[in-house]
């Protein structure tokens, strides 16, 4: 089967990170179905392009995996300018997508895939899909436009009028909606989704690069050389943007200035020059922040932790979301210390995986962390909890193959 990709955000091959996507195509790929990938040039946790696209409207990536190859497509860089300069860079990319599927890549597709956010994209899915008489699957891996309206990145209420109606025109058209939880799976179907046309496959837990990273790997002289031997640590993996909202961990650090706590962020995003500014200002020695790290070292990083940290702004929506870095957590046995309500937490607490604190509450977030910190017995049991649980609910290899299963379904 021959399956073009849209994802804006497909990683680079050594980015840490939500890699979703780049770990499905090799699952597909290795099965010998052809994988074309559309993507954005613009990176998206750092906004900026790679010297290598500079000046490019389209740069293709030959065999970026086996049997996989991707075609970076041209995005504005002026995403956090303002907003009509985020609006160019979200319709910049579907101008240059369609452009780059009709005239960058060679041959028929038997089917389309793109994932969601930005909804947008799904303008150069449905195009494709005319232009080249073969269907497409919409994902959506975060709702919107409502994430994108409490989280403030949308605030035109014309543009968010549109949006609603494009997402309707979405769903209507889309052969097949894939869905990252069930609660979104039960938001759709209010909206008047059919239920028959509503597939559910979740994120996934990486166990295989995890496994390969734990072998002869020894935790305690890594945090030894990163000097980080005698404290608890709380690692957090990801973007450090308005959604995340980290600045609720800085305030937990102030609670805990007199513990061996650290709070490890890794990653990059719009607000880390602001939280990095705060960490100075309120002089928290016990926050430490790391650039991105490529994803084998990322997990160097959480399997020497004593906790990983799955954070997100305090809004109703994100109560619908799984956060693909508890996944991450659980494949290392690491357990999660968990600031989001709704269904992650009712994954955390099943599991018995990690400890739910109240999201934006800095007291509540370090009272939690005290209470369990003296408790290693209890935080090896929620690892080791975390990670059978994924291996039976969440292994990548697992969804990877249901998901195709479903596609083929769908392809005449």
């Amino acid at each position: 089967m021959r399956i073009l990709l849209i994802h804006q955000y497909f990683l680079e091959k050594n980015d840490g990170g939500g890699s979703r996507f780049n770990e499905m195509s090799k699952s597909w790929a290795a099965q010998g179905h052809e994988i074309t990938v559309l993507s954005g040039m613009v990176h998206y946790n750092t906004g900026k392009k790679m010297p290598r696209y500079k000046g490019k409207f389209t740069f293709k990536d030959s065999q970026f995996y086996n049997n996989v190859d991707v075609v970076r497509c041209h995005v504005s860089e002026s995403y956090n300018a303002s907003f009509i300069g985020r609006l160019w860079a979200y319709f910049s990319f579907v101008f240059s997508s369609i452009y780059a599927g009709i005239f960058k890549v060679n041959g028929k597709f038997d089917i389309i895939l793109v994932t969601s956010p930005p909804l947008f994209v799904g303008i150069t899915a449905y195009a494709l899909s005319l232009l080249k008489g073969v269907p497409f699957v919409f994902e959506v891996r975060d709702l919107w436009p409502e994430s994108a309206i409490d989280t403030g990145v949308l605030k035109n209420k014309v543009i968010i009028k549109f949006a609603y109606w494009f997402e309707g025109l979405m769903y209507k058209k889309a052969k097949l909606i894939n869905v990252l939880t069930p609660a979104f799976k039960t938001k759709l179907i209010e909206k008047g989704v059919q239920k028959e046309k509503v597939i559910l496959i979740p994120n996934a837990a990486d166990f295989t690069l995890a496994s390969e990273v734990r072998k002869d790997f020894d935790y305690k002289k890594f945090k030894n050389d990163i000097g980080l031997s005698d404290k608890f640590v709380i690692t957090y993996v990801g973007a450090h943007g308005v959604a995340n909202h980290l600045i609720q961990l800085l305030d937990a650090a102030e609670y805990l200035k007199n513990t061996n706590v650290i709070f490890q962020l890794i990653g990059s995003g719009m607000e880390k020059e602001m939280l990095m500014t705060e960490k100075l200002k309120r002089n928290l020695d016990n926050v430490i922040f790391r650039d991105p790290i490529a994803k084998a070292e990322v997990f160097k990083y959480i399997l020497s932790s004593d906790m990983g940290a799955s954070v997100l702004k305090k809004v109703d929506t994100f109560k619908t979301i799984y956060s693909n870095k508890t996944f991450d957590y659980m494949s290392c046995k690491i357990p999660t210390l968990l600031a989001i309500d709704g269904v992650s937490r009712e994954l955390v607490e099943q599991a018995e995986c990690g400890i739910y604190v109240e999201p934006e509450n800095g007291l509540a977030i370090a009272d939690g962390i005290k209470d369990i910190m003296n408790n290693p017995l209890r935080l090896t049991e929620m690892g080791e909890n975390g990670y059978e649980y994924a291996l039976l609910h969440f292994d990548r290899s697992v969804l990877a193959q249901k998901y195709l299963n479903h596609m083929k379904l769908i392809v005449k």
